[in-house]
């Protein structure tokens, strides 16, 4: 099968300037301004099939979305070439392409005809922009005004309707409500279906699982791992892991926060490293800034393989509650860890009931160790009692 991008031997670099003139006398003076070169990006090279869908992750400063921007023509590379078969649409961050004193309706001519589109094809499509999306009441508005979520919605209702060969998303899915996000993926996948080529950037496990047929990791600019998407994320949790950094998606609209969390033992000190059969006991101090009706807190965990294995929320376990304005501590007990061996990640949300409105998500952020005992053989910890008496 062609290629449908075909990146080779990508490198890019970049002065940071430590030290900046603020006037034409220290121009004149300090004729000569210190700079440090750093190469973003470094033999990097991928071809991406047609029809395909692969994911781009690492850590934070890994390349990511600098090697997106150059697949989108944004950023020219220091060194190699790109070659790319068809129309491109990329979504690449928050308001990119769009003028804040402009209108909606404005910034969607703007955008699509940037695109390739002519003014009779937007015409045409004008209206199912606008009602993907759902924007009908704010369209003649100046986007300066809009929220983050609205030049989202916005920003990919242009990009799905100028009928691109070539998607390139960079973590934007992380932001708007569940409902939205919902339509995005299905949307994708109808996209997926007609044989579209896909390239997603982004920090979500559960979404590289769900969406993606291949995947390249980033570290330091260079191709680290790449390959069938279940293998490539584990290794990313271990690189993640090593480097001790928190990687997940951390979203919400914050009328409740996170502001700490916390593992520990049932002698109160804090633990990564656990046996199986132990307590376990994970804590979140909460801020809500405004009083909320019947807010619901949740954990997750997942293994390493990225299999959800088991989640419960304060609505199943207490009923309903309320905030009002202040701080509070919620706490899980797990009292015996069934798991035998191996290293689980942790999952913390606050959402409404219907799960429509998140307040905050921590995803996959908080992890722990379960060391494997000599007398636990299996694949889970069954506590069990043994009697032998003479009859």
């Amino acid at each position: 099968m062609a290629a449908a991008i075909s990146i080779e031997g990508i490198g890019k670099r970049f002065r940071l300037y430590h030290e900046r003139p603020d006037s034409l006398k220290e121009r004149v003076i300090h004729f000569r301004v210190k700079a440090e070169e750093l190469w973003a990006l470094k033999h990097v090279s991928v071809d991406v099939a047609e029809g395909e869908t692969l994911g781009l992750i690492g850590p934070n400063g890994s390349g990511k979305t600098t090697l997106l921007k150059i697949v989108a023509g944004i950023l020219r590379p220091t060194e190699g070439r790109v070659t790319t078969r068809g129309r491109i649409a990329a979504l690449l961050a928050l308001a990119a392409g769009f003028h804040p004193e402009l209108t909606g309706r404005e910034n969607v001519y703007l955008n699509a005809s940037i695109l390739g589109l002519s003014r009779r094809e937007i015409d045409r499509r004008f209206d199912d922009i606008v009602a993907f999306a759902e924007l009908e009441e704010f369209v003649d508005n100046q986007v300066k005004f809009y929220s983050s979520g609205m030049y989202v919605r916005l920003g990919f209702a242009v990009a799905v309707h100028v009928d691109p060969a070539i998607l390139l998303v960079d973590e934007v899915l992380a932001v708007g409500d569940i409902a939205f996000q919902a339509k995005c993926l299905e949307r994708i996948r109808a996209f997926q279906q007609e044989g579209r080529t896909i390239v997603f950037v982004t920090h979500a496990p559960d979404l590289v699982l769900r969406v993606c047929d291949r995947v390249v990791l980033l570290d330091h600019g260079a191709i680290v791992d790449e390959g069938e998407p279940r293998q490539v994320v584990r290794d990313f949790r271990r690189l993640m892991s090593r480097q001790s950094v928190a990687y997940g998606w951390d979203e919400g609209t914050k009328e409740i926060e996170i502001v700490s969390a916390e593992i520990f033992g049932p002698d109160g000190s804090g633990s990564e490293i656990f046996a199986p059969g132990d307590e376990l006991v994970i804590q979140m101090d909460l801020k809500a800034s405004t009083a909320v009706e019947d807010p619901i807190i949740s954990f997750a965990l997942h293994d390493e393989n990225n299999t959800f294995v088991f989640g419960t929320n304060s609505g199943w376990r207490i009923g309903p509650i309320a905030f009002t304005e202040g701080k509070y501590r919620a706490q899980f007990v797990l009292r015996s860890l069934p798991f035998v061996e191996g290293r689980y990640y942790v999952t913390l949300g606050v959402h409404s009931r219907d799960s429509k409105r998140v307040y905050h998500l921590q995803e996959q952020r908080y992890a722990f160790d379960v060391i494997k005992g000599e007398e636990n053989p299996g694949v889970l910890f069954i506590p069990v009692e043994c009697k032998v008496e003479r009859l």
